[in-house]
């Protein structure tokens, strides 16, 4: 991207931000002007790591915030201390999601209930909680990082392709509900990303598939994640970031 946006002022809420593609996309928005607040569900040291990125290299505020996505009320809660913290919430990244894998004659019920409301409903609980600040605010951007197993499934991976398929359809319907309100939300559908949940990046039979040869970095997804925030004319759509696999 050529020239760079400005969001001074504005707070975003990216979820799954110690690492990956959230830490990616935290810093990007961080280095267009953004204060961020860090969901993460683990490990502390690596969110407060993305945190302190945030202010010393962009001088931006920057907080982060333990927090189990599928719980409904514990997101509740969240989202009252983030607006405590940062006064109200522009926008949204929700890119919170785990694995579970297995083949569907083998998959756990367990597994299956996990990564659906890690993925689908963890996107929805935040949305839910947080759509009343952009409603009073009379705008607003949701991106829901998605996946390329939505498009085209992926053996092994139902419980997974399920849940990202599901937050295409409540891209959709959030889209339309947000509309007038002047609330966008879309979807990004990265490929195989290089990150430290895929593994056997250079000799994986799978780059064979991906007309451009090689797997993508979470800087792929964060120029996608920028472009999605800046594109004022743009809502319900599916971006895909894959290097061609799902054309």
């Amino acid at each position: 991207m050529n020239e760079k946006i400005s969001l001074k002022g504005q707070t975003a809420v990216v979820t799954g931000g110690s690492r990956g593609i959230g830490e990616a996309v935290a810093l990007r928005l961080a280095s267009l002007g953004a204060n961020i607040a860090v969901i993460y569900a683990n490990n502390d040291d690596a969110a407060n790591k993305v945190c302190e990125k945030c202010k010393n290299d962009y001088n931006v505020d920057a907080k982060a915030y333990r927090l189990d996505v599928s719980d409904f009320n514990a997101v509740k809660e969240t989202v009252s201390e983030i607006k405590k913290d940062f006064n109200t919430v522009h926008i949204l990244i929700n890119n919170a999601g785990i694995t579970r894998d297995n083949l569907l004659a083998m998959m756990k019920e367990d597994d299956f209930d996990a990564v659906l409301n890690t993925n689908l409903k963890g996107a929805f609980n935040m949305i839910r909680h947080t759509s009343g600040m952009f409603i009073r605010n009379h705008g607003g951007c949701i991106v829901n990082i998605s996946s390329v197993a939505a498009l085209l499934g992926n053996a092994g991976q139902c419980n997974y392709s399920a849940s990202k398929a599901g937050l295409i359809g409540l891209t959709k319907s959030v889209a339309r509900e947000l509309a007038s309100k002047n609330v966008r939300c879309n979807a990004i559908a990265p490929g195989f990303i290089a990150t430290d949940m895929t593994v056997d990046q250079e000799n994986n039979p799978l780059l064979e598939r991906i007309p451009l040869g090689r797997m993508g970095s979470t800087e792929d997804v964060a120029d996608a994640v920028e472009y999605l925030v800046s594109a004022s004319y743009v809502t319900g759509e599916v971006l895909k970031v894959d290097g061609g696999i799902a054309m």
